[in-house]
């Protein structure tokens, strides 16, 4: 049956990761193209957007409480369409879970939005459209950004590690690299719109264009293309895994000026045979020997990680030995978990025999050592004087950003320098966040 009520106005919510904020963006743009206009209110949009997540289940839960309580709505009933992860891993089964869903979308399907949503409009049917490999299809240039100064840009899509635990090589399928063209292109037109900072994002970035050897055009040879566009100050990438860093990326990194020196090399666990469960094709020392290499050809570099505790058989011993390996490297952010079984991987098989109270006792005692390191790494802060770049204002009137190494700092100055990197002089810090002063307050002012 036909919609009766016009579609005019859309409202989208975002769960998960970076590439779901850039999805998400992409997304925004083709409706936006497509004569719709945002807005942050649900209660006042015809249109529900809901792009999910699946990595843990928390995030799943989020979701299917969120869309829950719009079952009660009784009246000017919206469009709603799930999109993303969850998108990918429940595929039908959301309709039947979630009966006032009226489309299911999935990650390798955002440039199929429009004629999903002109399908549903037409004929009232519920649509399921969630193919499981992804089409380089995608037209980037039409992302709507909130944000002015930085911006993320996918380079690749997918994953081909299978790590036990993960749902991504299920939700987005097998690695795809984006023509090299196509990313210069489009971080050339961020940079002539006054951009000052990317973030090239793939599941796995170091994998980049090994899929199309015929491109001729590894990771670290895009990287070299990238720096030479006038504009765009720094470069980040996320993720790095450890079996794919080579010593080329490493050189880039110490090479390009436009390259921060800061990578996010997950370890996951600091036990080899946890790392073999966990099927991530590496044992502890050869991480610690990839540490080391890095770490002699980029001197200072900063090392962020993500770890998993509480995974099936984990002792304490072996936790024990996460804990000291993420004493020895001193990683300078973390992102720390605990394991969360989800169906469609290979560790669903396994039974979750860590009681929750270990888990929590576990990452707690993580999360302390964390903050002492983190303090170290404060500290040693103190009396330098580091690029910041001003992305904006605090509530209390303060400019903030991020340093090169990616660690937050807040300075007092005009908000004209907005959008620059400006010298600041670190005198202290507080929980996670620098405080200095401008280096050259008489210049930054004029």
């Amino acid at each position: 049956m036909k919609r009766s009520r016009p579609v005019k106005k859309f409202f989208i919510k975002t769960y998960g990761c970076q590439m779901n904020e850039l999805d998400s963006e992409i997304m925004v743009g083709q409706l936006e193209k497509k004569g719709l206009t945002r807005t942050l209110d649900e209660k006042d949009a015809d249109l529900l957007l809901f792009n999910t997540c699946s990595i843990r289940d928390l995030a799943e839960r989020k979701v299917m409480g969120k869309v829950g309580t719009l079952m009660r709505m009784k009246h000017n009933k919206p469009i709603i369409g799930i999109t993303g992860c969850m998108a990918m891993a429940k595929k039908e089964s959301l309709l039947k879970k979630l009966p006032n869903i009226d489309f299911v979308l999935g990650t390798n399907n955002i440039s199929d939005l429009s004629n999903v949503l002109d399908h549903v409009i037409e004929t009232g049917q519920k649509t399921v459209k969630t193919d499981d490999a992804f089409e380089e299809n995608l037209d980037y240039l039409c992302a709507k950004r909130d944000d002015k100064i930085k911006a993320h840009v996918s380079i690749i899509r997918g994953c081909d590690k299978y790590c036990t635990y993960c749902v991504v090589p299920y939700t987005r399928g097998k690695e795809v690299s984006r023509s090299s063209e196509s990313i210069v292109s489009e971080v050339q037109m961020l940079a002539d719109k006054g951009y000052k900072e990317v973030t090239l994002l793939g599941q796995n970035v170091n994998s980049y264009g090994k899929d199309t050897p015929e491109n001729k055009t590894l990771f670290h040879d895009l990287l070299y293309k990238l720096d030479k566009i006038e504009g765009i100050d720094r470069i980040r990438f996320l993720t790095s895994h450890p079996i794919d860093i080579t010593k080329e990326l490493m050189h880039a990194i110490a090479d390009l000026p436009s390259l921060c020196k800061f990578v996010h090399f997950p370890i996951q666990a600091g036990s080899s045979r946890i790392l073999r469960k966990m099927h991530r094709i590496y044992t502890k020392e050869q991480y610690f020997e990839k540490v080391a290499m890095l770490q002699s050809i980029v001197p200072g570099v900063a090392i962020g990680t993500d770890i998993i505790v509480g995974f099936p058989t984990e002792t304490e011993a072996e936790f024990q030995e996460t804990y000291d390996a993420f004493k020895t490297i001193g990683f300078s952010q973390a992102f720390l978990y605990t394991y969360s079984p989800r169906k469609g991987t290979p560790a669903i098989r396994w039974k979750d025999d860590i009681t929750e109270s270990v888990k929590q006792d576990r990452l707690h005692r993580l999360m302390d050592l964390y903050d002492s390191v983190l303090k170290v790494h404060l500290e040693a802060m103190l009396g330098t004087c580091e690029k910041v770049l001003i992305e904006g204002t605090t509530r209390s009137g303060f400019l903030k950003g991020r340093t090169s190494c990616w660690k937050k700092a807040i300075v007092q100055g005009p908000s004209s320098l907005i959008g620059s990197i400006v010298d600041v002089d670190i005198h202290s810090f507080n929980h996670q966040t620098l405080i200095g002063k401008l280096a050259q307050p008489a210049i930054a002012f004029a």
